[in-house]
């Protein structure tokens, strides 16, 4: 349905002004224009809004209760239209993204508490999601862009590298490996190991660097993120092989983290986004911040 917001205006204006002539002054058109717009108006609801002599004009009954309702409809397109024209004057703008959970411990963070310094209207949704879940976030849209495991690449899709976060062991400082700076994979044979589950993209990259060197490990837990791997790891469940961007050194102080040495295993974190993406100016200029914050 076509909505009239010029008849709707002209019937506001007519009601505030309470006369055609003070409603022509406001809308700064002439009467005829007024007269005109309202008698669409009219002729489009089938009903009478305003009754008109030749001396003065009044609403009807059904006017008088349209006219609330027509002041908030102009006031919502009103609002609507500022919204959108200061989103595009990158006044201020809402983001949102998916990141895997380990880049939201420490990485993004960092990069967003400089971003509200820039721009302090903007508002970010996170997803945080594993890695496939990160593309597919992206390629339905509901996420802008995404952060990601570098891997077999969608041909929807662009990415950009951020940086490479190695693999690390994390274990409670009681442990016996805990004194060590660094540890070769073939000693954690011995011990009992908290690893990443079968759908986490970490998985997929250890077992391939592991196989290529000839090493098999077993795990004793399994989980599928980082941060329950942490918590096993602070109760002397195990020690557990995880990103090191996952360890924030002040919340389990306790826990010790060490090299983890031939082969030393990393991965790529990537910018993701849709090759046929617009980016809005909030989302482009918080890309734009992480992919300097690479480079430097």
């Amino acid at each position: 349905m076509k909505i009239d917001t010029l008849g709707v205006q002209a019937f506001v204006a007519i009601a505030e002004g309470g006369s055609f002539r003070q409603a022509a002054q406001m809308l700064n058109v002439t009467q005829t224009a007024v007269t005109q717009r309202l008698r669409k108006l009219e002729s489009f609801l089938g009903v009478v809004l305003v009754e008109r002599t030749t001396r003065h004009c009044a609403l009807t009954e059904i006017g008088e209760r349209f006219l609330p309702q027509a002041r908030r409809l102009l006031g919502e397109l009103a609002d609507a239209l500022t919204e959108i024209r200061e989103t595009g004057m990158s006044q201020r703008g809402d983001v949102s993204i998916a990141c895997v959970p380990t880049v939201g411990v420490q990485y993004l963070p960092r990069v967003l508490r400089l971003f509200s310094q820039h721009r302090p209207h903007d508002r970010v949704r996170i997803l945080d999601h594993a890695s496939a879940s990160v593309l597919a976030a992206v390629l339905r849209r509901e996420a802008e862009f995404g952060i990601s495991v570098a891997g077999d690449q969608h041909p929807e899709l662009s990415s950009e590298p951020l940086t490479t976060d190695p693999y690390v062991l994390a274990c409670r400082d009681d442990h016996p490996l805990a004194k060590r700076r660094r540890v070769k994979w073939t000693a954690l044979t011995e011990h009992a190991l908290i690893f990443a589950g079968e759908v986490s993209a970490n998985r997929g990259l250890l077992d391939i660097a592991l196989e290529t060197n000839g090493i098999s490990l077993r795990s004793f837990y399994e989980v599928q993120r980082s941060s329950t791997a942490l918590g096993l790891v602070a109760e002397g469940l195990g020690a557990a092989v995880v990103p090191r961007l996952a360890v924030l050194k002040d919340v389990f102080p306790m826990v010790r983290v060490i090299e983890l040495v031939e082969p030393a295993v990393s991965r790529t974190l990537v910018l993701v986004k849709r090759k046929s993406a617009h980016l809005s100016p909030a989302a482009k200029a918080l890309y734009d911040m992480l992919l300097a914050q690479a480079q430097r």
